[in-house]
């Protein structure tokens, strides 16, 4: 009785919240810093927000340097533009404030039997300050400086530094600095930037197994460069390496996953448009070799993670109805020599299979509905994959799927309602006592509710 009235309290709340979302007025209009220097409203860019259109793509791929401002200009004695400046700084704002809430509280992270609050609050879940846009001839930015609302501290966010040029009508190359593979992508297939977009709260579970591509060198800091080059609009290849780069002074064995030498990165696609329809399908990988560090020394053997994976999105943008589709298969083959040699793994040779289905669909870019699949598995490994309360694995295997639901409310081009409910079959290995000590994946099931503004 006790469980249907949680139960029931729980679908009340997701009741009312989609009502909310869905009897909201109809206006559309945006001021973020890339629609300032373009002089185009945030749709050039933007299905809807962070979702591109094929001009979004061409503008990130050019560097973000296309404008309609008037520039404080400088000259060479060879008439070549030695400065480009926007009169006024492309900087922009965001600010997100959420509501979370599982079927199931979490264990109290002190008190042993005890749970933690369940409906957690974020005022803000983050706050962002951009520079986005030219910062001169060919070389433009997206910095992202955040403040997380739950660990209460600042850092370095999405950054994606590029230098772009136009060869002839068609050909361009480029390069792009960033901090996290796939940020520099351009479609919404890949990890950073994938539809429904991923937008729960740190307060929210997660699965415990991800693939290094998939989030996991992010999470361990690094940074990238890579060369790139599209031709004809249709077909794209990039090529570089990252290295550890994290928030310490000095790496060495307190740090995580740190990358031995370089970590090649490799990403090919062709997109095809026609009307008012694209369609993309591509492949990406990388490679890193890595010690595991978290106390031992950084030296030795390491673990080496060979990832690929295959990738494809179909958008259709018309003046009233809009929907994208997209798919992405990952596979990670993992060499684990450290963690063998000193018994973190029982396996000297492991697995992991990432799959995401995804579509949206928006009618006059203001009322929006999405849904997505994911499922991850691999190698049973009884010491990577231990049991252990709340976040362990009960029965040594890594898998974990299900699908999240999404509704979207954008009365302005950059302000977004979004309320999201995340349902699991299964969590870190099973469906029934997953950790071991006898919590079920459905005790996981998420409501999130989020207001995203963009000024």
């Amino acid at each position: 009785m006790k469980m249907q009235s949680k139960c029931g309290s729980f679908f009340a709340l997701l009741a009312v919240a989609c009502s909310a979302l869905l009897l909201a007025p109809d206006n559309a209009q945006a001021v973020p810093s890339f629609a300032r220097q373009t002089g185009m409203a945030c749709e050039a860019c933007h299905t809807v927000f962070p979702e591109l259109t094929p001009f979004g793509r061409r503008f990130k791929l050019n560097g973000y340097v296309i404008d309609n401002l008037q520039q404080v200009s400088g000259m060479n004695t060879s008439k070549e533009q030695t400065l480009a400046l926007n009169q006024l700084p492309p900087l922009s704002m965001m600010f997100q404030t959420s509501y979370t809430q599982t079927q199931t509280a979490v264990p109290d992270s002190a008190v042993s039997g005890a749970q933690a609050k369940n409906g957690q609050v974020l005022f803000p879940q983050q706050a962002s300050l951009f520079y986005a846009g030219r910062i001169a001839p060919n070389l433009g930015a997206f910095v992202q400086f955040t403040y997380n609302g739950a660990s209460g501290s600042f850092g370095w966010d999405n950054t994606d530094i590029r230098y772009a040029k136009m060869v002839n009508d068609h050909f361009l190359w480029g390069m792009s600095f960033n901090n996290n593979p796939t940020v520099q992508d351009l479609w919404n297939t890949t990890p950073a930037w994938q539809t429904p977009f991923d937008q729960r709260s740190s307060t929210a579970p997660s699965r415990g197994a991800t693939t290094m591509i998939d989030g996991g060198l992010a999470g361990a800091g690094v940074a990238g460069l890579s060369a790139y080059a599209s031709w004809d609009n249709a077909f794209y290849a990039e090529l570089g390496a990252y290295r550890s780069a994290p928030a310490a002074a000095v790496i060495d064995s307190t740090s995580k996953n740190v990358v031995n030498a370089n970590a090649p990165y490799w990403r090919l696609a062709y997109e095809r448009q026609w009307d008012r329809q694209s369609w993309e399908v591509g492949a990406y990988g990388i490679d890193a070799n890595l010690y595991p560090g978290g106390g031992v020394a950084l030296t030795g053997p390491t673990n080496r993670y060979r990832d690929w994976a295959a990738d494809s999105q179909y958008e259709y943008i018309g003046d009233e109805h809009l929907f994208t589709a997209t798919a992405t298969y990952i596979r990670e083959n993992q060499t684990l020599d450290a963690s063998y040699a000193t018994g973190a793994s029982s396996n000297l040779r492991n697995n992991l299979k990432t799959l995401r289905l995804g579509a949206s669909y928006f009618f006059r870019r203001t009322y929006g509905a999405a849904l997505g699949y994911f499922s991850t598995a691999g190698s049973a490994d009884a010491l990577l994959y231990a049991p252990a309360l709340f976040s362990g694995y009960g029965n040594s295997r890594p898998d974990t799927k299900g699908w999240t639901a999404e509704l979207d409310w954008v009365p302005y081009e950059n302000t977004k309602l979004a309320l999201q409910y995340t349902n699991y079959s299964r969590f870190n290995g099973a469906a029934n006592n997953y950790d071991g000590s006898g919590r079920n994946a459905s005790d996981n099931n998420t409501l999130y509710l989020l207001g995203w503004i963009n000024f």
